[in-house]
């Protein structure tokens, strides 16, 4: 996944925005005024700083050089992710849908916009439907099955 890619993938989703609040050089993706996604895009290596569970989030950094703690944001709840080739495009294009997804089941139903509810424009078909837990053998935490991360 190259920047043109990634920054097209952020602004796929229904009611993205790029906006540049810290600068030319940092985009920051947003849904209803709320950021899902961040990135410079012209680094190298190219980043991308996304919200996620807090145990997912632990568990993609144990299991994985390239998920990092989100970098100047609440470690808690962001990782910043290499886009170096170690992890599957379609990895990150998932880790990006459920950055997405978490902002937009936090809205209250009045600032969600018609459709962003999840509701999400089509997607290429995943090559992939194991899921994205880095640990398939524990208990399932009741998400829909997502393409799997490399061991």
């Amino acid at each position: 996944m190259d920047a043109s890619e990634l920054r097209a993938h952020c602004l796929s989703f229904t009611g993205a925005e790029e906006t540049f609040p810290f600068g030319p050089q940092t985009s920051v993706f947003k849904v209803s005024g709320k950021m899902f996604a961040l990135s410079q895009l012209a680094a190298e290596p190219l980043r991308v700083s996304l919200k996620c569970e807090p145990e997912l989030a632990e568990a993609l950094r144990e299991a994985h050089a390239a998920v990092l703690p989100g970098y100047h944001l609440n470690k808690r709840h962001w990782n910043t992710v290499v886009v170096d080739g170690s992890l599957p495009d379609a990895a990150i294009r998932d880790m990006i849908e459920d950055s997405y997804d978490l902002v937009v089941g936090k809205l209250p139903s009045a600032r969600r916009r018609p459709g962003a509810s999840g509701d999400r424009r089509p997607e290429p078909a995943r090559a992939s439907s194991a899921p994205l837990d880095p640990d398939p053998g524990r208990a399932s935490s009741g998400r829909r099955p997502r393409p799997g991360l490399p061991r």
